[in-house]
Protein backbone atom coordinates (compact mmCIF):
# COMPACT_ATOMS: atom_id res chain seq x y z
CA UNK A 1 0.00 0.00 0.00
CA UNK A 2 1.36 3.41 -0.68
CA UNK A 3 0.84 6.09 1.77
CA UNK A 4 2.00 9.71 0.80
CA UNK A 5 2.19 11.68 4.72
CA UNK A 6 2.32 15.29 4.11
CA UNK A 7 4.06 16.42 7.62
CA UNK A 8 6.47 19.54 8.01
CA UNK A 9 7.98 18.32 10.96
CA UNK A 10 11.03 16.06 10.09
CA UNK A 11 10.95 13.86 13.12
CA UNK A 12 7.21 13.18 13.12
CA UNK A 13 7.55 12.06 9.24
CA UNK A 14 10.42 9.65 10.75
CA UNK A 15 8.66 8.32 13.37
CA UNK A 16 5.11 7.85 11.30
CA UNK A 17 7.61 6.50 8.53
CA UNK A 18 9.04 3.95 10.53
CA UNK A 19 5.58 2.46 12.25
CA UNK A 20 4.28 2.43 8.29
CA UNK A 21 7.41 0.65 7.17
CA UNK A 22 7.15 -1.96 10.33
CA UNK A 23 3.65 -2.92 8.49
CA UNK A 24 4.82 -3.29 5.18
CA UNK A 25 3.51 0.22 3.68
CA UNK A 26 5.34 1.99 1.20
CA UNK A 27 5.69 5.72 2.65
CA UNK A 28 5.99 8.60 0.11
CA UNK A 29 6.61 12.34 2.06
CA UNK A 30 6.07 16.01 1.48
CA UNK A 31 6.88 18.94 3.43
CA UNK A 32 4.10 21.33 2.80
CA UNK A 33 0.51 21.26 1.29
CA UNK A 34 1.49 22.67 -1.99
CA UNK A 35 3.78 19.71 -2.44
CA UNK A 36 1.80 17.00 -1.01
CA UNK A 37 -0.67 18.12 -3.99
CA UNK A 38 2.19 18.28 -6.68
CA UNK A 39 2.81 14.57 -5.39
CA UNK A 40 -0.72 13.37 -6.07
CA UNK A 41 -0.52 15.03 -9.29
CA UNK A 42 2.83 13.04 -10.25
CA UNK A 43 1.79 9.46 -8.10
CA UNK A 44 -0.99 6.77 -7.33
CA UNK A 45 -1.61 6.90 -3.64
CA UNK A 46 -3.67 4.15 -1.57
CA UNK A 47 -3.70 6.53 1.49
CA UNK A 48 -2.90 10.24 2.39
CA UNK A 49 -2.10 10.97 6.00
CA UNK A 50 -2.39 14.88 6.13
CA UNK A 51 -1.14 17.24 9.03
CA UNK A 52 -3.42 20.57 9.57
CA UNK A 53 -0.91 22.85 10.53
CA UNK A 54 1.80 23.28 7.31
CA UNK A 55 3.41 26.29 6.10
CA UNK A 56 1.95 27.79 2.77
CA UNK A 57 -0.99 25.85 1.87
CA UNK A 58 -2.40 24.26 5.28
CA UNK A 59 -4.33 20.99 5.47
CA UNK A 60 -7.59 21.78 5.56
CA UNK A 61 -6.81 23.44 1.85
CA UNK A 62 -5.00 20.97 0.37
CA UNK A 63 -8.08 18.23 1.30
CA UNK A 64 -10.27 20.70 -0.33
CA UNK A 65 -8.25 20.68 -3.42
CA UNK A 66 -8.14 17.35 -3.38
CA UNK A 67 -11.81 16.67 -3.19
CA UNK A 68 -11.81 19.14 -5.93
CA UNK A 69 -10.00 17.01 -8.37
CA UNK A 70 -12.15 15.83 -11.83
CA UNK A 71 -10.35 12.14 -11.62
CA UNK A 72 -10.09 9.08 -9.79
CA UNK A 73 -7.31 10.98 -7.22
CA UNK A 74 -9.92 12.62 -5.72
CA UNK A 75 -11.28 9.87 -3.53
CA UNK A 76 -7.74 8.99 -2.15
CA UNK A 77 -8.97 8.49 1.41
CA UNK A 78 -7.19 11.63 3.52
CA UNK A 79 -6.64 10.66 7.57
CA UNK A 80 -5.72 13.73 9.29
CA UNK A 81 -2.85 13.66 11.66
CA UNK A 82 -2.82 16.53 13.92
CA UNK A 83 -2.37 18.08 17.23
CA UNK A 84 -5.06 20.08 17.16
CA UNK A 85 -7.32 18.52 19.55
CA UNK A 86 -10.63 21.05 19.73
CA UNK A 87 -14.14 20.39 19.81
CA UNK A 88 -14.64 20.42 16.62
CA UNK A 89 -11.45 19.02 14.91
CA UNK A 90 -13.58 15.96 13.73
CA UNK A 91 -16.60 17.60 12.13
CA UNK A 92 -13.89 20.36 11.07
CA UNK A 93 -12.10 18.05 9.18
CA UNK A 94 -14.73 15.77 7.78
CA UNK A 95 -16.64 18.62 6.52
CA UNK A 96 -13.13 19.76 4.30
CA UNK A 97 -13.46 16.05 3.20
CA UNK A 98 -11.51 14.62 5.27
CA UNK A 99 -12.43 10.34 6.12
CA UNK A 100 -11.01 10.22 10.01
CA UNK A 101 -8.37 11.82 12.37
CA UNK A 102 -5.95 10.86 14.59
CA UNK A 103 -4.62 12.65 17.16
CA UNK A 104 -0.74 13.11 17.92
CA UNK A 105 1.06 11.37 19.25
CA UNK A 106 0.47 8.87 17.05
CA UNK A 107 0.52 5.02 18.73
CA UNK A 108 1.38 2.30 15.83
CA UNK A 109 -2.17 0.37 17.37
CA UNK A 110 -3.73 4.06 17.05
CA UNK A 111 -2.23 4.36 13.17
CA UNK A 112 -2.97 0.89 11.76
CA UNK A 113 -6.94 0.60 13.55
CA UNK A 114 -7.36 3.87 11.54
CA UNK A 115 -6.14 2.65 8.60
CA UNK A 116 -7.59 -0.72 9.05
CA UNK A 117 -11.74 1.00 10.03
CA UNK A 118 -11.02 3.22 7.16
CA UNK A 119 -10.15 0.58 4.67
CA UNK A 120 -12.79 -1.89 5.84
CA UNK A 121 -15.71 1.00 5.33
CA UNK A 122 -14.65 0.97 1.58
CA UNK A 123 -16.44 -0.65 -1.07
CA UNK A 124 -14.45 -1.80 -4.38
CA UNK A 125 -14.70 0.75 -5.79
CA UNK A 126 -13.14 3.10 -3.79
CA UNK A 127 -16.38 4.98 -2.06
CA UNK A 128 -16.93 5.30 1.27
CA UNK A 129 -19.87 3.02 2.31
CA UNK A 130 -22.30 3.78 5.30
Amino acid sequence: MRVLFVEDNEINRRVVGEMLRAGGFDMSEAADGASGLQMIDANEYDLVLMDLRLPGMDGMTAIRHIRARDDDKAQVPVIVVTADGGSTIDADCRAAGADDVILKPVSMTNLYDTIGALLARRGRDGVLVA
